[in-house]
């Protein structure tokens, strides 16, 4: 079992890396969903995904989460083969959680140095998106 801290990761290159080790048959467990950084223009980034969520119909779908923690698990799920018996799978072994649960042991965290942003500017938070699609929620620490 991995447990992977998404403080300050890029969203995209975190969720290829955790579709690996999912279809590797290892269980992940991702922290700090709030905290992940999708990178590019606020304003366009924000206009994108609410679009997605906008998209479709209440009865029919597609549905779209607004909340941090479901949004990350969406992009891991598109990185998987999800119609595929051995996707699905994979998916199961994946659990996100806003903020840090206490049950969680300090020393077996982990980060993804491919994934780390080093840039200061251009860049918004989970957090940010997901509270200007109208998510609340509240951060464990």
């Amino acid at each position: 079992m991995k447990i992977i801290d998404a403080t300050d990761n890029i969203l995209g290159r975190l969720s290829s890396h955790v579709a690996k080790m999912l279809l590797n048959g290892e269980e992940v467990i991702i922290i700090n969903a709030e905290k992940a950084v999708v990178t590019g223009n606020k304003e366009f980034i924000l206009n994108d995904y609410l679009e997605k969520w906008q998209r479709g119909s209440v009865r029919k779908g597609p549905h779209y989460p607004r909340m941090p923690d479901r949004i990350l698990r969406r992009t891991v799920r598109g990185m998987l083969p999800f119609k595929t018996s051995h996707g699905r799978e994979a998916y199961k072994r994946l659990k996100v959680f806003i903020g840090k649960p206490d049950n969680i042991d300090e020393s077996k965290i982990e980060k993804i140095d491919d994934a780390i942003y080093r840039k200061i500017r251009n860049k918004i938070t989970l957090g940010e998106i997901s509270r200007n699609l109208g998510a609340k929620f509240e951060v464990k620490e």
